[in-house]
């Protein structure tokens, strides 16, 4: 956790993956999987929500106000990109959807 908390915070300020999921009302295994599977999805075709719910499961409602509390598209969009930095795409992000 502590590298998507240390990419949530350069995104959002304060912003943990626990204080995310008790804003949210979701587990903070279930916010490490959408916050997740949102930066995958953000980068790839189609409707990031759409594509992400695929992925996890959880509804789309729950994927948009998680982007909300990030700061929006804008904010995805940067953390996607710290993502990608973060040892590129695949191996940043196929940590985190070993857990999906």
């Amino acid at each position: 956790m502590s590298l998507l908390n240390g990419i949530l915070g350069q995104v959002c300020e304060n912003a943990t993956v626990q204080n995310l999921a008790a804003k949210v009302g979701l587990s903070p295994e279930q916010v490490e999987q959408a916050v997740a599977a949102l930066g995958q999805a953000h980068v790839a075709e189609g409707d990031t929500v759409t594509t992400a719910a695929q992925q996890t499961g959880l509804p789309t409602d729950k994927l948009q106000e998680i982007i909300g509390h990030i700061g929006g598209e804008g904010s995805l969009g940067q953390f996607a990109s710290l993502l990608q930095q973060q040892g590129g795409a695949g191996a940043a992000l196929g940590s985190f959807s070993k857990l999906l």
